[in-house]
């Protein structure tokens, strides 16, 4: 009764706020967790940033969906600044978030400033890379978690495809972060997955302070790949300790032409 009644709800109200949307996403958890069941999240997670959703189909990334970052070369700053781009996405959804990885590198206090605080963090350790994507297919197939995250060297076609078909039938993001053992292993992260937008985060020159020391970390994000969507990149401040990033006061520097290439992904 409670959930034909939202049903009605939601047909009589097209424009509904973004604000709106989210208290509505929140009700339907709560009322399937009432009837017994775990509600299926559905639409996508924005970003706040105007210049970043309004290119995503949805505005924002979509939950039920599978989306990979990697540096922007093979060298381990780049890589964990994609890392932390991708716990600062994870911080902003809802629930447990489930880490699976080969190499128990993670610097803790790093993701607690991102906003990913490691107790909402279920880490899962395996031998080699076939062990994290068992176990990010099990916790996607789960349900009821605010994302689950692998870390990668090789995506094969068919692994994505099977990663994006869990994903889709609970409706939890996944995330891919592709880290790199060695240059060659780069080349990988132009072949063809399943993935619904593909990411490359880069380190740039830390934002400047009127009085000495390091400010804001910078860095230029690149969309690479986005199903029925365009591919952009931008110069954006890094993950705050809500997880949040914003448009860097620097990017203005560059012509719109220059920050983002129109291209269907």
């Amino acid at each position: 009764m409670m959930s034909s009644l939202l049903m009605r709800f939601l047909k009589d109200s097209p424009t509904m706020s973004a604000a709106r949307e989210d208290i509505l996403a929140d009700l339907r958890e709560r009322i399937s967790a009432l009837e017994g069941g775990v509600a299926k999240r559905v639409g996508g997670l924005p970003f706040g940033v105007p210049e970043i959703d309004q290119i995503l189909p949805g505005g924002g990334l979509a939950y039920g969906a599978l989306h990979e970052f990697s540096g922007g070369g093979a060298g381990a700053v780049d890589g964990a600044a994609a890392a932390l781009f991708a716990a600062g996405i994870a911080a902003r959804t809802r629930g447990t978030i489930v880490w699976c990885l080969t190499r128990p590198d993670l610097f803790f206090p790093a993701l607690a400033q991102a906003g990913l605080h490691p107790n909402r963090v279920i880490f899962v350790e395996g031998d080699k890379e076939e062990d994290v994507l068992s176990s990010m297919e099990e916790a996607l197939g789960y349900g009821g978690l605010g994302a689950v995250v692998g870390e990668l060297v090789r995506l094969p076609m068919v692994s994505s495809r099977r990663l994006q078909l869990a994903a889709e039938k609970t409706g939890t993001m996944g995330i891919v972060v592709r880290r790199w053992r060695r240059q060659t292993e780069a080349n990988d992260f132009g072949q063809p997955t399943a993935s619904v937008t593909r990411w490359r985060v880069s380190v740039l020159p830390s934002q400047d302070l009127p009085v000495p020391g390091v400010g804001r970390a910078r860095w230029l994000l690149e969309l690479m790949r986005s199903r029925a969507g365009e591919c952009a990149e931008f110069e954006i401040g890094a993950c705050d300790d809500k997880g949040r990033i914003d448009i860097s006061p620097l990017s203005g520097n560059r012509s719109d032409s220059s920050r983002r290439s129109r291209y269907s992904g």
